[in-house]
């Protein structure tokens, strides 16, 4: 399984790009998003990615951080959406907007992207809004950066690297918690992420995460 790209990008097209690893070649298709986000030709780029494998075709597709290659793998398990729908979705709205989307079932905001029908927007959300808690909590997490010898021909080859130990899972936290520290990672600032997770706790004592986060989601949400 190929996790990571990281090299010297040689050309962009429409829907994904070629980087050069050391004298090989990689073609990883991307968002539009994602693309427009990536440095030109001759540049150095590092991309987290998905192997796709089918019987006559191996595709990979690139993602900035962990958190969008998540999305990307998740919004597939859904019937009816494959890879191209999957990132038309988060081109369209970018891993935090699906995190919002989901979580407050909001099937429009779904459907806004290139190809997805109603049908289709309500049944990803029907489907995810229970696994939108545990991306959330994730975090915005690592972006991936080439490192400073990504352009040079070193000579010899160093030594491959060995890829850090994960951490362990944490511990269950109460759904207070859990809920506070996905509206932080959606950018909300403590004193008022942590106001709306109480005033939702208090109206629903005995709500789950997800409920918590769709909730206090929308008492955040701008009124009028």
């Amino acid at each position: 399984m190929i996790g990571r790209i990281a090299g010297r990008i040689e050309y962009k097209g429409e829907d994904h790009l070629l980087i050069d690893v050391r004298g090989v070649g990689y073609v990883v298709y991307c968002s539009d998003r994602v693309l427009a986000g990536l440095p030109g030709p001759g540049e150095a780029a590092a991309l987290y990615t998905d192997l796709m494998v089918r019987e006559d075709l191996l595709q990979l597709y690139g993602f900035p951080t962990l958190v969008e290659k998540e999305w990307f793998r998740l919004l597939m398990t859904v019937q009816g959406v494959g890879a191209k729908a999957s990132l038309a979705i988060l081109g369209t709205l970018g891993p935090d907007g699906v995190s919002r989307a989901i979580a407050l079932g909001d099937g429009t905001a779904i459907k806004a992207a290139k190809g997805i029908g109603p049908k289709t927007a309500q049944r990803v959300v029907n489907e995810l809004k229970d696994k939108a808690p545990m991306v959330m909590a994730m975090g915005a997490g690592p972006t991936a950066s080439p490192g400073d010898d990504v352009l040079e021909d070193p000579s010899p080859a160093p030594a491959a690297r060995r890829a850090p130990a994960p951490r362990p899972a944490p511990a269950a936290a109460p759904a207070q918690s859990e809920a506070l520290s996905a509206l932080s990672n959606l950018g909300y600032a403590p004193g008022e992420a942590a106001g709306a997770v109480a005033q939702a706790a208090g109206d629903l004592p005995e709500a789950t995460t997800a409920e918590l986060i769709r909730a206090a989601l929308k008492l955040l949400a701008p009124k009028g």
